[in-house]
């Protein structure tokens, strides 16, 4: 998703894309409710204020990637008051504005410091991982709940909560991806449909919900897809939420202001 890809073809595959269940592997249920009876919370971030820094240390979140990349048509760039992120009464809001220079900027928040083991802050293995948010209206907006695991040595992994593309309001997608040193991409997405104008006139919860057999996603709690955890998945995870802007469809009618707005991130694991 966020690494070296055409995103438009990756899009346009993925609207038909549904890797088939064998015979042997449970149906993703529709009806499943997610039941957190037993969890304890491991990350509970409410938003009352924005512990924040451009890369650390000693701060819940970086505003960029541990491993310095960045993606889309809008710069991440470092906070400053007010802008990309501003907190008003418990709620995050991530803003992407087009500058008078006609560049887009806007923000990416972060976990975990830096790629490897020595890494800072939080990660974790398992568990559940869930964003309250509501999201930006307008074609050009593209953004995302996702996890990274914390070992790169022989693949990256990563878990695309919600992926959403503002030219597709009542879409979204969710995914797992596999980059292989050598270049090569294993990815496994579908795509999720929903009410419209559900997502960018409310706030909703996304989640994913990894153990060592399956990764299940969640839409207001309620299981909308399910994929069997392979081996790159079953380590410790950190998070990231994002507003970029393209990924390879036209940003020209974007909103500027452009706004996502987060009421939490929380973590369980049991």
């Amino acid at each position: 998703m966020f690494l070296v890809l055409t995103f438009a073809a990756l899009f346009a595959a993925k609207i038909s894309y549904s890797e088939p269940q064998s015979a042997t592997e449970p149906p993703t249920d529709p009806n499943e409710i997610l039941d957190l009876s037993g969890a304890g919370l491991t990350f509970n971030e409410v938003f009352d204020e924005l512990s924040v820094s451009a890369r650390g240390p000693g701060t819940r979140w970086i505003a960029h990637t541990p491993w310095n990349g960045d993606f889309g048509e809008a710069q991440f760039v470092d906070p400053t008051p007010g802008f990309p992120f501003s907190v008003v009464d418990g709620v995050l809001s991530i803003e992407a504005r087009e500058g008078t220079d006609g560049k887009w900027r806007s923000g990416l928040l972060c976990s975990r410091d830096r790629d490897g083991p020595d890494g800072r802050g939080f990660a974790q293995q398992y568990g559940y991982f869930e964003m309250r948010a509501k999201l930006p209206p307008g074609p050009g907006t593209w953004p995302a709940f996702w996890l990274i695991g914390i070992d790169k040595t022989a693949a990256s992994a990563e878990v695309d909560i919600i992926e959403q593309y503002g030219a597709f309001p009542d879409i979204y997608h969710t995914n797992a991806h596999v980059f292989y040193k050598d270049g090569t991409h294993v990815d496994i997405g579908e795509k999720i449909t929903v009410e419209s104008g559900l997502m960018e006139n409310s706030f909703n919860r996304y989640g994913v919900k990894i153990d060592p057999d399956w990764i299940k996603y969640y839409f207001n709690r309620r299981q909308v897809w399910q994929t069997p955890t392979t081996q790159y998945f079953r380590q410790p995870m950190y998070i990231l939420l994002d507003l970029a802007l393209g990924g390879g469809w036209p940003i020209d009618k974007t909103i500027t202001p452009s706004i996502m707005k987060v009421d939490y991130i929380k973590a369980y694991s049991w």
